[in-house]
């Protein structure tokens, strides 16, 4: 059986026992990919063609594909440890939790444990309302959150909440942004405000300065509570470990997620101050998890920890959005007609297309010169380009060259049904092993 027909068979086996839809979307796309090698930034399609990964799973990437210092501590995990039993008290949970309270922001101290993002932000929610007795939460337009219970009616758009209505009651909208329209809408009755720094789904757009500020000075105003989900733009991705640092704004509570599993298993965390956890206290059992922070899991992301701060994985990261979006902003002043902005931090960066139809068609084109990049849920003019922080800079040269032929393609009109560039089948430019460097 060759690569091509083992490929093919993952595909209708996909459609089949999964989601149809979700294959043919893709393969409009360019993005019908069935991933095999993966390596650092890279990863390759089942039929031998490598793509630098610019979607890295909405950033949960970070340290790379498969870091091998990562793999390692995964590997001794499993030879001593296992989920753990979680009713009991574990020595990886409490590790891995002083860690995060050594490197979140101010006087963020206390962990809950979950499995993914939306788990985590649907503790953040009900600790909120526990905590503080009141009813409402605002989180903004455009905003994503998951899929989960709380976390569903958290989100800020509305095709995500409508088929499943009515959801959780007291939940309120409002423009990211507009400080004016949260002032308005916050009061004694709001529990806390729900923000991403920085709005991935919603595409990439980045909080006015001032914003945040303003923010939580009007949840200091009426006793409400500030969350902030940094679940793709914490651990580094935009230049510091937290968005929030940009501003000099501590939360109340704070997610995290995604790359905190470093690519290889599932683990989230809700990190928040002592005094919330007070609340816990007369309540020990009242939010659990089978799997959230399980043994291994924590000793995976305590090695994830690890290589960010040993390796300059931040720093590494500032640098590389430096030469990323100067890059970036040179293309857009060149073809105005195609991209007509430039917006972002750190290794995230969303490019604005001219028309909603040229997110899919440059995702397709962009496949097509071995750049793997997914145009944005809530916003489908733009895509969101999130390389691994490990990215060097000839691979930001790379992902550059890449988009100034897709441009080409799509101003020649070239698509699907016409005759296409190759994609590539080379080799990465570094041993696999160097990943983490």
């Amino acid at each position: 059986m060759t690569d091509r027909s083992a490929k093919q068979r993952a595909l209708e086996k996909f459609a089949t026992f999964v989601n149809p839809q979700k294959v043919r979307v893709l393969k409009a796309a360019g993005l019908d990919i069935i991933e095999a090698e993966r390596s650092g930034p890279w990863v390759w399609d089942l039929d031998g063609a490598r793509f630098l990964d610019c979607f890295t799973s909405a950033g949960s990437f970070n340290v790379g594909r498969r870091n091998p210092r990562v793999v390692a501590a995964a590997h001794a995990a499993i030879d001593h440890l296992d989920n753990g039993n979680f009713l009991l008290c574990s020595q990886a949970k409490a590790e891995l939790a002083a860690k995060l309270a050594e490197i979140t922001p101010g006087d963020l101290s206390c962990t809950m444990f979950a499995t993914g993002g939306g788990e985590a932000i649907d503790f953040a929610i009900k600790l909120a309302r526990g905590s503080t007795g009141r009813p409402r939460i605002l989180s903004s337009v455009n905003g994503y959150h998951g899929h989960t219970g709380f976390a569903l009616s958290a989100a800020g758009r509305a095709s995500f909440r409508q088929p499943f209505e009515p959801l959780m009651p007291e939940f309120v909208q409002v423009p990211f942004g507009d400080l004016d329209a949260l002032s308005e809408a916050i009061d004694e009755h709001t529990a806390a405000v729900l923000l991403e720094p920085i709005q991935g789904e919603g595409g990439v757009v980045v909080a006015p300065p001032g914003y945040l500020a303003g923010v939580r000075a009007a949840c200091d105003r009426v006793g409400a509570l500030l969350i902030l989900d940094e679940i793709q733009t914490g651990l580094g991705r935009t230049g510091r470990w937290w968005a929030s640092e940009h501003d000099g704004v501590v939360p109340d509570i704070m997610t995290t997620a995604k790359s905190l599993g470093g690519s290889l298993v599932g683990i989230s965390a809700t990190v928040f101050t002592e005094e919330l956890r007070e609340f816990l206290i007369p309540n020990p059992f009242i939010h659990l998890s089978t799997f959230g922070g399980s043994d291994v899991a924590c000793a995976v992301a305590l090695e994830v920890i690890a290589v960010i701060e040993e390796t300059g994985l931040v720093e590494h990261a500032a640098a590389m959005g430096e030469r990323l979006f100067a890059g970036l902003h040179a293309i857009a002043e060149t073809r105005p007609e195609v991209i007509t902005e430039v917006r972002g931090r750190g290794l995230m960066a969303g490019v604005q297309y001219a028309e909603d139809s040229f997110g899919p068609r440059m995702s397709y084109h962009l496949a097509r010169h071995g750049v793997l990049a997914i145009y944005s849920g809530n916003e489908p003019s733009v895509v969101r380009l999130m390389p691994s922080l490990v990215i060097e800079a000839e691979e930001v040269d790379f992902l550059l060259h890449a988009l100034e032929q897709a441009i080409e393609d799509l101003v020649s009109g070239a698509g699907p049904e016409q005759d296409a560039p190759a994609r590539p089948r080379r080799r990465p430019v570094r041993a696999a092993g160097a990943a983490a460097s």
